[in-house]
């Protein structure tokens, strides 16, 4: 099941990129971005494969990969500046952010300053939800973009290199990155059996 559950997801990302094009690219990243755990290690490299196609370029597919996650990390960067701390203690689980993560943000924060984003931009999972402590920690807003532009960058090119080099071979890298994203699925499906519990539990009456 948890196989189907990763191919779905393959399957979603090739179709809206196949029918989308570069906007495709932009609108996934961007939900990555944003904390959803859509596999940028699947975004990237179809659109790479799609460069070898001479369907795209490689800068075409790395530039809209990067503004794609500069647009969701505005968005979770927000939800942070808005609703603080408390708001994503509380709800940050249903995004597969845990208190663990945020204060592991707080520790590259109170380490590396802003240049904490620009790092977190390079490291698989970290980079899925660093805007949301940035936010919280009210970072300037314009260091902050642009630190997530260029942290993004050189992560989108990387993989969108990658799947321009292997061609038709580009699903090569999928396997390597299953074991990923399974971690993400399982954790995914954690999180809205724990979301479904949570509203079922307070709609219990009172004892």
């Amino acid at each position: 099941m948890l196989h189907l559950a990763v191919e779905s997801v393959g399957h979603f990302i090739i179709l809206v990129i196949s029918r989308s094009g570069y906007a495709g690219v932009l609108l996934l990243m961007a939900v990555e971005s944003a904390c959803i755990p859509l596999p940028s290690e699947v975004i990237m490299p179809f659109a790479g494969y799609l460069a070898f196609t001479g369907r795209f370029t490689v800068l075409g597919a790395t530039l809209a990969g990067t503004l794609g996650c500069s647009v969701g990390s505005i968005l979770a960067y927000y939800v942070g500046v808005l609703g603080g701390r408390p708001l994503v203690e509380r709800y940050g689980r249903f995004v597969l952010l845990t208190r663990r993560d945020l204060d592991l943000a707080d520790r590259w924060f109170a380490r590396y300053g802003d240049w904490a984003v620009g790092f977190a931009r390079v490291l698989p999972v970290v980079r899925t939800f660093i805007a949301l402590p940035a936010g919280v920690a009210r970072m300037n807003f314009l260091r902050f973009n642009l630190y997530t532009f260029l942290g993004s960058l050189p992560w989108c090119w990387t993989l969108a290199w990658a799947g321009y080099k292997l061609g038709q071979r580009w699903t090569l890298l999928r396997p390597y990155f299953h074991r990923v994203d399974g971690a993400f699925a399982v954790l995914l499906l954690a999180a809205i059996a724990g979301f479904i519990w949570h509203r079922w539990k307070n709609r219990l009456p009172a004892a």
